[in-house]
């Protein structure tokens, strides 16, 4: 039983941000510097290629989606 669709933009804008903290995390802890502005493209960077690969999952299964005559009968 699938409770959910599998949706990979939210896993790679979740990695993104994941990342950022992670960067935070390691000069907080005093394991390496991180400049201030790094966040910045990390963060912007990530949605856009969350927003680029939801755009091709949707096409994807828009694409696997039956449709016609057929389709309507079978539910």
């Amino acid at each position: 039983m699938l409770l959910h669709e599998f949706q990979p933009g939210k896993l790679v804008a979740g990695v993104c941000l994941i990342g950022a903290a992670v960067a935070y995390a390691g000069d907080a802890g005093g394991l390496w510097k991180t400049p201030w502005f790094v966040a910045v493209p990390v963060v912007v960077g990530g949605l856009c290629l969350a927003g680029a690969v939801a755009v091709v999952n949707q096409s994807v299964r828009r694409r696997r989606t039956p449709r016609g005559p057929d389709f309507d009968r079978a539910r």
